[in-house]
């Protein structure tokens, strides 16, 4: 692993990122209209290799989080990775299944339809699918007829730490392949909030938005830190760690402590050890003990991104806490359940407003360079050219 020097004068700045007055854009088009826009960039963006970090693709062979577990119940759902329309369903076992979305009879999307037994069934004409993607049962069959000789793609999923995890790529890399998880989902010594990104722009953009503690002037009202200073960064080709140090606002010790999230009196600056990490192809920052984000990324289409943020505070400072039933000490994780979401919400609504008019003066202006101090963006965009350059 690489550690950089955040101080050094080396010219290794990110590439093109500039604002721009906020537009709007088309979930139907995107991938279409986003590659035509995008096509049209000029050689000056990118980099001596040609690469532009703006239309990098995800590398599929990862796994993604497309869905809560709690979001997928009796019927399928739609989900779309990289402009392709997936659908994911759960069988009479509970087991979830993962398909691309699409009849091969007529090409409507399955999604549409419902679950029979362990199978998909289209709503157009009935005809039902197993999770090998093989029709299995074609209802006005004759008997003289063989069912049709047609199969779909079937993905790599799993249902783990209380999300849906997706493997675009190819299925023989799955099982080699470790999903980042999230075990304080349901750990009992934290208490989560979660909610979801959905903005008009390049993954590439919400990840560099992440790995920036230089923006904390835009969150005044829901920033739980203050000054921080970027103290070193440590890159491979699969992870950026960047250790910031900041002033916190909390400090979570008392069994009160918790009660500075609702009072903004009580709470008093003190140092802690801010880390964040771009973990290909996800998020995870820590503040001191007390706080943990992730963000678990689903790339829709070059300009749309879906994610889900999660924030956990920790109780383990409390061991009297850990002394109680089991019973009582679930009942205080789920009373408290969302307890962050208003601070969550309000930091992705400042974030999405920012990284969605980055997107649009890079469409209308691709040749744009900015001047970024921050060398983990920097890193971060090394990565993201590793990655997709190993497909």
């Amino acid at each position: 692993m690489q550690t950089i020097d955040p101080r050094s004068n080396s010219d290794d700045r990110p590439q093109a990122s500039s604002t721009a007055a906020n537009g709007e854009a088309s979930d139907r088009n995107a991938v279409a209209t986003s590659n035509q826009v995008i096509d049209q960039a000029s050689p000056k963006t990118k980099s001596k290799s040609g690469f532009d970090v703006r239309r990098a693709s995800p590398n599929p062979n990862h796994w993604y989080v497309v869905a809560l577990s709690s979001e997928l119940q009796e019927k399928p759902l739609a989900v779309t990775f990289w402009g392709e329309a997936i659908v994911i369903y759960r069988d009479s076992k509970g087991q979830v299944h993962a398909l691309e979305d699409t009849c091969p009879h007529r090409f409507v999307k399955l999604s549409h339809g419902c679950v029979v037994g362990d199978h998909l069934e289209c709503a157009y004409h009935g005809w039902q699918f197993n999770d090998q993607g093989n029709c299995a049962v074609v209802p006005y069959l004759a008997e003289n007829q063989k069912l049709p000789n047609c199969q779909i793609k079937r993905y790599a999923v799993q249902d783990l730490d209380g999300f849906i995890w997706l493997f675009p790529g190819d299925l023989a890399l799955a099982e080699q392949v470790e999903p980042m998880g999230v075990p304080e989902w349901d750990h009992l010594n934290y208490i989560a909030s979660v909610t979801t990104i959905d903005t008009e722009a390049h993954y590439s953009y919400l990840i560099e938005n992440l790995m920036d503690m230089y923006h904390g002037h835009l969150h005044d009202n829901y920033q739980a830190w203050a000054s921080a200073s970027l103290l070193n960064i440590e890159a491979s080709d699969r992870r950026v760690d960047a250790h910031y140090e900041a002033q916190s606002y909390y400090r979570i010790d008392k069994i009160w402590s918790v009660s500075q999230l609702f009072f903004p009196q009580l709470r008093r600056l003190h140092p802690e050890p801010l880390d964040v990490s771009y973990v290909y192809p996800h998020w995870a920052s820590r503040l001191g003990d007390d706080f943990k984000i992730f963000c678990l990324f689903c790339p829709v289409s070059p300009t749309h991104t879906r994610a889900y943020l999660l924030h956990f505070t920790s109780l383990n400072a409390f061991w009297r806490l850990h002394k109680l039933p089991v019973p009582f000490r679930r009942f205080v994780k789920n009373l408290l359940f969302n307890a962050a979401r208003g601070l969550l919400e309000g930091l992705v609504v400042q974030d999405v407003v920012m990284v969605e008019e980055e997107q649009q003066a890079y469409l209308k202006n691709p040749s744009l360079k900015s001047f970024e101090l921050n060398k983990a963006l920097g890193a971060v965009q090394k990565l993201i050219r590793q990655q997709s350059e190993s497909i």
